[in-house]
């Protein structure tokens, strides 16, 4: 007799379609345990033989968080790249990365959350450096390039699962949790929504995170567009797994809801299947989840619609058919595409000459980022290094090369007449989260090195100022000084860093000296008998002694060199985060002074910025400037090479660098439109714009050909290096409504195309570009519609670099008038606003207004059709204040009194208003009032 065959469940049956399967184990798993899925980690199910899973593996430019891994350069230096294929390439290898890791540590999870396709409307957010660019089409070509390295290349099965950040409309840190953006339906649909919906469409996005903030007064994590909008997008059953701590602060900040059980199941029903909360432990998920089941607010089937989207994408992942693919870590390959990305990210921004330098140049090189290779909050422990000053001792060879950081060197005198002491420490030499952690933000500081002390001669310490007095102070061993939870001041960290930094201070005027404020902490330094701490009382007057001013030292080497390179920036973890804003655009003084003591010295000096976001600088006395972002670990390396002229460089903006601080709106403005932001609306000069970028080569564009055929309109043109250098060019190809109903972007990029050409040679790009493109969200009408008439159709070098330009007349639906009869307005479908901010009409759907700061708001709505005539105006209403109608900006028509109710009380008022034919309507909001809609009738 033979041995009965096994019983395989279906669910383990890996010739059964991925739907049935999915059904299977779902019908097989308990209440209990379905509750158990929707928090972040799921435990196992042993009877059924199912493995704990957590949602969530960091990989924005790397494996993040998890110790050594390969760091390519940060998101908006892929972004610079505008190379998809490149980017693509870093996601395969990322992917690779996390499959290697994880074999050795199964933390190391499979759902990576990345990319971040926010926009970068406005230069001050503090994670600016997350995203690709300003540009919604540049954002998703970056975007699917790397989404679809992430997944792999195997027609069946995911390397890993990718999670797009942050649904939706977030470029703000401050208050992020509270703070409302409101964005009106036509930024909504032509901006925000489109880098995500671009990129679902591409067909490797596993799911989307929604962000912390609320948009248009109704948090993100509730927002009925996870359902109307994403779920449409996809016939693949995508994920949305919360950020950290959101779902508590829909009633612990946001005070949305009054339970977390109301909130909880709120999420739910809204589309979240996935809480990050409370770290590992999943008890008050869990609690909270079966108390909305007992009350009514949730079902069982609300809940198995929620795990069976992640059991969707476990089982993509190969998870329950034995698919491991061992991956690759740290190959040669990745080496070299780490430092091929970061050449390419580097972006020439002017050039009178001075570059590419010769072989022999003799090079000073300063500033405060010179000698170093910063990192991220989103990043891995570096396996291997580069700075600055280490590529160029590499390129032009160490005698060549003289150095100065620029910093200012001092000691700190105590009351007493004693200097701040670091004594020598035998610890064992630490990199802050060198072997991972699930968490970072939990990581502490060192106690195990002795604490600062004082002693008559003290100790030299390098004092940098960082912008806004944000100071850091560094011991001679490379130590920063820095505050561990017992409250003592040590030289203990390598680097600025964690969620909380603990080593910047701040120094106060105070009598005839300072104090020294401790930011982690907000308390002052101590002098004490154990030691130097942080306290509450008695803190310590220090007076600071120079020993040598930066400038000094950055002079002497200036003068002794042809060419000084000046490298400047931010530190990541310092005046522009995550958790915090930048509140200018401005080089912080102390490099200011850096850069002006070079010039004077030596007026051939090269800036070179390496930083997460722009700058507003002085151009004219420079007569070289460039830009990278932090560049990961071959950053020096890149650099140098394209300094030297062995790459040239063809790295693009990709967002607008705006001249100066007036240039920009306030970092609440959603409204793209009518702020006139980004490249596609500011109507000033930049000071350098969108996909500006200069090369070693120059290049002709010529032979434009246009042609309409079906529902395509095909565009080539041929682009000739007529330089004597092989060099990339990035051709890109800009459209624009010539005589427009309403306010188009005055350009807006639609194709771009990266291309190696040798001197002499030529190639004829050819873009296909959908009639769609077209388009504009016809808010009169509430859908996508094509103007008929003239679109110039443009190709050339940035958005403000325009080599050609052929004008199409395109056919497509007239502008019609609103028919306000029939449908009335929906009063977030204004043409044109002042003081506005749009609101939650309800809990669960739609919008409505009011003005902003309880004051007075102006609506205009365009082209209204009262066809034969109306008596009577009708507004539905909610809260205090009035309502005021006119016609063609004529005298008030009407007035509806609203004598107040609850946000969501509303109630419908009515007037008399005769009107016929076609007028724009004006509404003026006055108080607190919440309208909705307005109907006509009679």
């Amino acid at each position: 007799m033979t041995a009965p065959t096994p019983y395989t469940p279906p669910f383990r049956d890996p010739h059964l379609p991925f739907a049935k399967r999915i059904d299977d184990l779902l019908s097989r798993l308990n209440l209990d345990e379905k509750i158990g899925f929707l928090h972040q980690f799921t435990p196992a199910v042993e009877r059924l033989g199912v493995a704990a899973f957590r949602t969530g593996q960091e990989a924005l430019h790397g494996v993040a968080w998890m110790g050594p891994a390969t760091v390519f350069p940060q998101a908006v230096g892929l972004g610079a790249t505008w190379n998809p294929d490149l980017v693509r390439r870093v996601g395969d290898a990322v992917s690779q990365e996390t499959r290697a890791m994880r074999v050795r540590d199964d933390r190391v999870g499979l759902n990576v959350w990345s990319p971040t396709v926010n926009l970068l409307r406005n230069p001050l957010w503090g994670r600016n450096e997350e995203g690709y660019s300003e540009d919604p089409k540049l954002t998703s070509a970056i975007a699917t390039a790397y989404t679809h390295g992430l997944r792999g290349d195997h027609p069946t099965y995911w390397r890993t699962a990718p999670v797009l950040k942050h649904w939706l409309a977030h470029n703000n840190e401050t208050g992020r949790d509270v703070t409302s953006s409101s964005v009106r339906p036509r930024v909504l649909h032509e901006y925000d929504l489109r880098a995500f919906r671009e990129t679902v469409e591409a067909g490797a996005v596993a799911g989307v995170m929604p962000a912390y903030n609320l948009v248009n007064g109704r948090p993100n994590h509730v927002s009925p567009y996870l359902r109307e909008q994403l779920r449409a997008w996809s016939d693949d059953e995508l994920l949305v797994c919360s950020d950290a701590g959101a779902p508590s602060n829909l009633v612990d900040s946001e005070h949305y809801f009054d339970t977390h059980e109301e909130a909880t199941a709120a999420a739910v029903l809204a589309g979240v299947d996935s809480f990050t909360d409370h770290g590992t432990d999943s008890s008050q998920i869990v609690a909270r989840v079966r108390g909305a089941l007992e009350r009514g607010l949730l079902t069982e089937a609300d809940l198995d619609a929620a795990v069976s989207r992640q059991l969707s994408v476990r089982f993509r992942l190969g998870e329950f058919d034995a698919y491991d693919e061992t991956g690759a870590f740290d190959t040669p390959e990745h080496r070299a595409l780490a430092q091929e990305a970061a050449e390419q990210a580097v972006v020439l921004l002017k050039n009178d000459g001075l570059l590419p330098l010769a072989h022999d140049t003799r090079l000073a090189v300063v500033g405060l980022l010179a000698d170093e290779c910063k990192l991220d909050w989103y990043s891995g422990t570096l396996l291997h290094r580069s700075t600055p000053l280490e590529g160029l001792y590499e390129r032009f060879g160490a005698e060549r090369v003289q150095f100065a950081e620029g910093v200012d060197r001092v000691r700190l005198r105590t009351s007493s007449g004693a200097f701040l002491y670091v004594r020598p420490a035998d610890g064992v030499d630490e990199v802050r989260g060198a072997e991972g952690a699930l968490d970072p933000a939990l990581l502490a500081g060192r106690t195990d090195l002795p604490p600062l002390t004082t002693d008559a001669t003290g100790t030299e310490l390098a004092l940098v100022d960082w912008g806004e007095g944000v100071l850091t102070l560094r011991a001679p061993d490379g130590r920063y000084l820095s505050v561990a939870d017992d409250g003592y001041v040590r030289a203990s960290a390598d680097q600025p860093g964690g969620w909380v930094v603990q080593e910047t201070f701040r120094l106060e005027s105070h009598e005839n000296g300072h104090l020294l404020q401790h930011i982690g902490t907000g308390r002052h330094i101590s002098v004490a008998a154990d030691g130097v701490k942080v306290a509450e009382e008695n803190p310590e007057i220090f007076r600071v002694e120079i020993v040598e001013r930066g400038e000094d030292a950055v002079a002497r080497v200036a003068a002794q060199a042809d060419v000084v390179l000046v490298v400047a920036g931010n530190d990541p973890h310092i005046n522009g985060r995550e958790t915090e804003d930048r509140t200018t655009l401005r080089l912080p003084a102390h490099q200011e002074r850096l850069l002006r003591a070079a010039r004077a010295a030596n007026p051939d000096t090269v800036l070179t910025l390496v930083s997460a976001y722009p700058y507003a600088v002085q151009t004219a006395a420079l007569p070289a400037l460039l830009w990278t972002a932090h560049g990961g670990q071959a950053a020096g390396t890149a650099l140098a090479r394209v300094l030297a002229g062995d790459v040239s460089p063809a790295g693009r903006l990709p967002q607008t660098w705006y001249a100066d601080d007036a240039d920009l709106s306030d970092l609440l403005d959603y409204d793209v439109i009518g702020g006139r932001q980004t490249y596609l609306y500011f109507e000033g000069t930049p000071l350098f714009p969108f996909g500006h970028g200069l090369s070693y080569a120059s290049f002709s564009y010529g032979d434009p050909s246009v042609r309409v055929e079906g529902e395509t309109v095909h565009v080539s043109f041929s682009v000739t290096n007529t330089g004597d250098v092989t060099a990339d060019e990035v051709a890109q190809l800009y459209i624009r409504a010539v005589d427009p109903s309403v306010p188009r972007p005055r350009r807006e990029l639609v194709a771009h195309r990266r291309l190696t050409l040798a001197p002499g040679a030529s190639e004829r790009p050819a873009f296909e570009v959908p009639l769609s493109a077209f388009e504009f969200w016809d808010v009169a009408h509430g859908r996508w519609r094509r103007e008929p008439g003239p679109y110039d159709v443009l190709a050339g070098a940035s958005s403000e670099d325009i080599r050609l330009r052929t004008t199409v007349v395109l056919d497509g639906e007239p502008a019609a008038p609103r028919p306000v009869t029939r449908y009335g307005l929906d009063a977030a479908d204004f043409d044109e606003q002042s003081g506005v901010e749009i609101v939650d009409r309800t809990k669960v759907a739609g919008d409505a207004v009011t003005p902003a700061g309880r004051g007075t708001a102006e609506l205009v709505y365009r082209d209204c059709d009262f066809a034969a005539g109306v008596t009577r105006v009708g507004a539905a209403v909610a809260g205090e204040g009035a309502v005021e109608v006119s016609l063609d900006g004529g005298p008030v028509l009407a007035v509806l009194e609203a004598s107040g109710s609850g946000p969501y009380d509303y109630t419908t008022l009515g007037a008399g208003l005769v009107a016929a034919g076609v007028h724009d309507v004006h509404l003026r909001l006055r108080g607190p009032v919440r309208l909705a809609h307005v109907g006509f009738s009679g």
